[in-house]
């Protein structure tokens, strides 16, 4: 009898680049997984503020990963969790003080959101589901995407709350002066107002992208469906009597 080889079969392209995409729609983090909904909505007034805490974010995602994958064999598992959070606050400190150096006003902006980004479920999700049980490289191609389409949304939401609610972008006037901005996007109301929106969206949009279209399908194939339903809707079907082909009742 062949013995099964216990090597891991290394994973070919298409599966790497379904590994990033994953994380930009079908696997949204926010708008898919519900997870880091706290920095979603506390720091999306301003888009500004979404890019720093989405690259942030990111970067942690990204890196953590790489290392966690580096240590999955070496980490005893009766303290893995531990672990990955120590290894998840090292990243978030570098990017704490990177932040406070470069960017003070951002570092402002974000406050005690960007520090939380050590105890963020994206970050440890990440690092428990997939990181621990993938290569270095998967691991950060699966950050990365997560990062991303984290980053996306929140840019998205940041752009609609800061348009609707101050009438600017990036801090640029966009709406003319005679618009009253609705000041209820800026506060939580808004936020959940908006984030319902696009999870309602997202779910649109990829139910509308996997269904077939119609003309994909030809006459034949519409006329073999149609048979099958009328035979399964048919009380003959299952009759063991065979009397539907000679037109007698049983």
């Amino acid at each position: 009898m062949a013995k099964r080889s216990s090597s891991p079969v290394a994973a070919p392209a298409m599966r790497k680049r379904d590994t990033f995409s994953a994380g930009l729609l079908v696997e949204n983090p926010v708008l898919r997984q519900m997870l880091g909904l706290c920095p979603m909505l506390a720091v999306s007034t301003a888009v500004l503020n979404g890019v720093g805490m989405g690259i942030a974010t990111t970067f942690v995602l990204t890196c953590s990963g790489i290392a966690v994958s580096l240590l999955r064999n070496v980490i005893p598992s009766s303290v893995r969790i531990p672990a990955f959070i120590t290894i998840i606050a090292s990243f978030v400190t570098l990017v704490m003080m990177a932040v406070e150096a470069y960017l003070p006003a951002l570092d402002e902006a974000l406050g005690i959101y960007l520090p939380l980004i050590v105890v963020n479920c994206i970050v440890l999700g990440r690092a428990e589901v997939f990181a621990s049980k993938h290569s270095p490289g998967q691991a950060a191609i699966d950050g990365l995407g997560m990062g991303l389409g984290f980053t996306g949304a929140l840019v998205v939401m940041s752009a609609i709350r800061e348009l609707l609610g101050a009438g600017t972008l990036l801090g640029v006037q966009v709406l003319p002066d005679f618009v009253e901005p609705m000041l209820v996007m800026v506060t939580p109301a808004g936020g959940f107002a908006v984030l319902g929106f696009l999870i309602a969206l997202s779910v649109w949009f990829e139910q509308r992208s996997a269904r077939p279209a119609i003309g994909d399908a030809s006459p034949a194939d519409f006329k073999a469906e149609s048979a099958l339903e009328d035979a399964s809707e048919s009380p003959c079907a299952s009759c063991p009597m065979g009397c539907q082909n000679t037109g007698k009742e049983a």
